[in-house]
């Protein structure tokens, strides 16, 4: 122990501890400005903004910058198409050179989707699914039904749209509704020596509808041809029906 102790005293040991310690201070300094230039330290730049400017612009302004992007697409239908809609990182992060951004731009294709199940169901349901698949509640109309704003038919371009067809994203879709009225009964008009355009006009202002269309003998001139007969026809014991009842005709030439 006593020789330890001596040992611990002398300028050997002293010389041994001084170069150690400064042995490891060299290797933590060495270390220290061996990863700031791997890193780079303090070099690098904020990042652009970039959003609203169109894609070639955005795109030029990284390569001046020395930044590598890359591109991924969206559809919005209110923005202008080919135009950045986001970014990342976002605006003045700070970066290093070669830094990979992300851009997202605006495509000028809507892409397609598949038309969902409306059919039965309430306005506020309808509108909910109609929008959650990026679609847009057109117009509404109604017709005679007992269920009231209830989806009875719906139609894209003034055709029917079935259920699982595909259509652009953004498209708007109309809708025909119950007006919750169909148990109500109406006046029965009397159609006999009326031409199909005047039934069709008066039954639509009893918001009832043409049936079946019959003719007697052949018919030269249809848009001048009348109504003989009708069903159910207008007597003292039938002079209303159900909202949305049919009603057939027989035409025949003018006399």
């Amino acid at each position: 122990m006593g020789n330890f102790t001596e040992y611990l005293k002398t300028k050997s040991f002293r010389t041994n501890i001084i170069a150690a310690v400064c042995t490891f201070f060299g290797l933590l300094l060495i270390a220290f400005f061996s990863l700031r230039y791997y890193t780079k330290h303090g070099e690098g730049l904020n990042v652009p903004s970039l959003k609203g400017l169109k894609a070639e612009d955005a795109i030029s302004k990284l390569e001046g910058l020395g930044l590598r992007y890359e591109i991924d697409s969206v559809y919005i239908q209110d923005q202008p198409p080919g135009i950045v809609t986001d970014q990342d990182p976002n605006p003045e992060t700070f970066v290093k050179d070669n830094r990979t951004i992300y851009l997202t731009i605006n495509t000028n294709q809507a892409p397609n989707v598949r038309f969902p199940d409306i059919e039965a169901k309430s306005l506020r349901e309808a509108k909910s699914i109609i929008e959650s698949y990026g679609l847009k509640l057109g117009d509404t109309t109604y017709k005679p039904d007992v269920a009231k704003d209830v989806v009875l038919e719906v139609l894209f371009g003034g055709q029917p749209i079935k259920t699982g067809e595909s259509l652009p994203k953004g498209s708007r879709i109309n809708l025909v509704l119950g007006d919750g009225r169909g148990n109500e009964d109406v006046e029965l008009p009397n159609l006999t020596g009326l031409t199909i355009d005047e039934a069709k006009f008066s039954l639509k202002g009893a918001m009832l509808t043409i049936g079946i269309i019959s003719y007697q003998g052949t018919i030269t001139d249809t848009a001048n041809a009348v109504i003989i007969n009708q069903f159910p026809l207008a007597t003292d014991s039938v002079t209303k029906v159900r909202i949305g009842t049919p009603i057939n005709i027989t035409l025949a030439n003018k006399p």
